[in-house]
């Protein structure tokens, strides 16, 4: 069991004290293969998530303000290769579309009692963002590269996607000015979970169109609801194929591969 600790600091002294820049895929695939040698394992797998601050103007001030985000690693050692995982997880808004259209219809009637013509109500609500029910929501986008894949992922990016999905970005530190703007944009872009999950796989596929089609993808989000007791949730996976292919031809892929599925592909094929 202490060889487990040994390890650890072996990689860790590697990766972190080395020259390279720290990377948690990378620390995670350094720890994974000792351990994988060290033990004479046929697998190891390693997990990492880290807290790590980002500085940001605030979109109207200009204030800086750090921004605390997530980082994932993970990567799974066989004999044959490496398999390799990297993600963030990003907070933002979202305002519910639903609720903002019964509310613009409640306004409809009460302006047209008020004797507003149609095409002044629809100037109204173009002018007025229409009120709706908003909430946190935490995005969490990861890609994954297959063994013979060298591309490095930049989690700045991802970072970007992630935070592009939501209905708005949030800032710790904001002046009146930042607060406006953020209620504004976020209530003229309402978006369900699903909506968001829609825009991180669209961007990944948009950002890293040279990335290999045997790359692994997983998009969720979690809206931590304000009008409801529970949280809602959606998300996708599959190879970056599959995502492709839905993308382009608007049909849905026939089936999605699991993180599971995609993990193990190449220790199946090597026990076969």
């Amino acid at each position: 069991m202490s060889r487990f600790d040994e390890v650890v600091n072996e990689a860790i002294g590697e990766v972190v004290l080395g020259e390279s820049p720290f990377r948690a895929e990378t620390l995670a695939q350094h720890i994974a293969e000792l351990v994988r040698a060290r033990q004479g394992a046929e697998r190891a797998e390693v997990t990492i998530a880290a807290r790590y601050p980002e500085h940001k103007p605030a979109p109207v001030s200009g204030v800086q303000t750090q921004e605390i985000y997530t980082l994932h690693g993970r990567a799974v050692a066989f004999a044959h290769g490496t398999r390799r995982m990297v993600g963030v997880s990003a907070t933002g808004i979202t305002a519910c579309p639903c609720a903002q259209e019964l509310v613009a219809a409640r306004a409809r009637e009460r302006l047209g009692e008020q004797g507003y013509a149609p095409d002044q109500i629809d100037g109204i609500l173009d002018s007025v963002p229409v009120a709706t029910h908003n909430q946190r929501g935490i995005a969490t986008l990861q890609i994954g590269c297959p063994e013979e894949c060298s591309a490095e992922i930049d989690a700045t990016t991802l970072l970007a996607i992630a935070e592009a999905s939501m209905s708005s970005e949030i800032y710790e530190l904001m002046k009146r000015s930042d607060e406006v703007e953020v209620v504004e944009k976020a209530h003229r872009r309402p978006r369900f979970v699903e909506d968001c999950v829609r825009e991180m796989i669209a961007g990944v596929v948009r950002e890293f169109g040279a990335l290999d089609d045997a790359s692994f993808v997983s998009a969720r989000q979690e809206n931590l609801e304000t009008i409801h007791q529970h949280n809602v949730v959606a998300e996708r996976h599959g190879l970056l194929s599959e995502l492709r292919g839905e993308l382009a031809t608007g049909v849905p892929a026939e089936r999605q591969t699991s993180l599971e599925e995609w993990l193990d592909t190449r220790a199946r094929w090597a026990s076969a």
